[in-house]
């Protein structure tokens, strides 16, 4: 389908070089700048389907693309890119189409044909550096002259932004959320501190914005590396599992992740306090750091615990002599006394963790819990965090299992739960499986703003069961 013009990168797959005009935008997202693009390439004689980035983008400009030709099960042949850039056209036909349909409001195609008509090839020079020369068009007066220059300087400044980002190694995708979240001052900002995407830009990490800081000549000992780097050690921790790190330890895992000065990275952790990227306490009597958002989670789940624990049931006192042999009868089993002891807990507590290794009863103890309540007349919800963990929990309850996103109704457009203090949960019962595979961050989510709410009364009630 597409030549390939081979200059592979070490240890990847060779990619292919396409360029051409842009015949017709089939799909163009203006948060993401994820676009769908039908582009004509010299020597094609079917228009080609090309999957990219782009921050703006009008038919009849000119692509040049970096990627990979693929035969996409669905859709077919389409040319996915690594690296896309929008230059302006520079045909007469690519210059009308450019101008007529989308680049300017208030200019379509008639305008469009007479500003080539007028001005040729240079019609962009003409835009730029001689404005007044619009105005003797016929048709054309000073309110559709300023639109037409105020948007090529708009186009102008998102293409320079653009070439920018990209000439200093961000890819596409990352370039247009740079500029998406910068604006004009992206080059600015990034060249201040290039860091700074770490903590701005979802999807960029550390590593990227060192590669940019590399780029842009920011030395290895900077103290803006060193607090960024800190922040980068204290997550690479955190994926392990960790809440926090002591002070000492910190200093010495980043003086060796980023081979800069222990006394670098001291001055680091205390501009990092200052800023509150990093918050310090005492734990044990030793000094400990957290990410201050995970810091806040922890404290979060802390408080809302608290909460919970604080009211009785909203179902009332059950007399567990009388409830568990209920439903040993009811299912058949006998359960054992730490059996008995967690479900007595249970159902007479406001919050409960049930831990144990496979095989010990976990799944028969929730399951005899959800007998008992459910007796009661209690609306129970069952959810995990992942699809599979909801799944093998409806398998062995019997009852529907959600992910705790689906639960809470996560809306990616707002990037948020639309369960909330204002819109809890219609439930005084929920099961959480697999709780152990649950961050602070979600977990601090799940109990601020999944609020489980007694009909009518505002008491809250919940129950985690952990797989291990």
């Amino acid at each position: 389908m597409i030549q390939t013009a081979a200059h592979p990168p070490q240890n990847t797959t060779p990619t292919e070089q396409l360029q051409g005009s842009v015949e017709r935008i089939t799909f163009h997202s203006e948060e993401s700048g994820f676009c769908v693009l039908r582009v004509k390439v010299k020597g094609q004689r079917d228009l080609v389907t090309v999957i990219g980035s782009a921050a703006s983008i009008t038919p009849g400009e000119y692509v040049e693309c970096e990627g990979r030709g693929v035969n996409d099960r669905q859709h077919g042949l389409q040319f996915k890119t690594l690296r896309l850039r929008v230059v302006p056209p520079s045909t007469l036909e690519g210059i009308e189409k450019y101008l007529g349909p989308g680049m300017v409001k208030g200019i379509g195609p008639h305008f469009a044909r007479k500003l080539v008509q007028a001005f040729g090839e240079r019609v962009f020079d003409v835009i730029e550096n001689e404005p007044e020369r619009l105005l003797t068009l016929e048709g054309i007066g000073p309110a559709r002259s300023e639109r037409v220059t105020r948007a090529w300087a708009e186009q102008k400044v998102v293409r320079e932004i653009m070439v920018f980002l990209q000439s200093h190694g961000v890819g596409t995708a990352r370039a247009v959320r740079i500029y998406k979240t910068y604006g004009e001052q992206a080059v600015a900002r990034v060249r201040e501190n290039p860091y700074r995407l770490a903590l701005d830009i979802h999807g960029i990490g550390f590593k990227t914005a060192d590669a940019l800081a590399h780029h842009l000549g920011v030395p290895k000992d900077s103290l803006i590396r060193a607090q960024a780097g800190v922040r980068h050690a204290l997550q690479e921790i955190a994926s392990d599992g960790h809440c926090a790190a002591v002070r000492e330890k910190l200093s010495e895992i980043a003086s060796k992740l980023l081979e800069i000065p222990t006394t670098i990275i001291e001055q680091a952790l205390d501009a990092e306090c200052v800023a509150e990227n990093l918050t310090e306490e005492a734990i044990d009597g030793k000094r400990a750091l957290f990410l201050t958002p995970l810091y806040r989670s922890e404290k979060g789940v802390a408080q809302q615990i608290t909460r919970l624990r604080q009211r009785e049931p909203v179902w009332g006192r059950i007399d567990t002599a009388k409830a568990i042999p209920w439903v040993e009868n009811k299912t058949g089993l006998d359960l054992s006394g730490s059996q008995r002891a967690a479900v007595g807990l249970a159902v007479n507590g406001k919050v409960t963790v049930i831990t144990g290794g496979p095989g010990v009863g976990k799944t028969t103890v929730v399951n005899s819990i959800l007998r008992i309540v459910r007796a009661k007349g209690v609306n129970v919800l069952l959810c995990a965090p992942t699809g599979r963990a909801a799944k093998r929990l409806a398998e062995s309850t019997g009852a529907e299992a959600k992910t705790i996103h689906r639960l809470l109704e996560f809306d990616p457009q707002i990037m948020g739960f639309k369960r909330d203090q204002n819109h809890p949960l219609e439930a005084e019962f929920v099961v959480v499986d697999e709780v152990s595979m649950q961050n602070s961050g979600l977990g601090a989510k799940f109990n601020a703003t999944g609020s489980l709410r007694k009909r009518g009364a505002g008491w809250y009630w919940g129950i985690s069961s952990a797989g291990h």
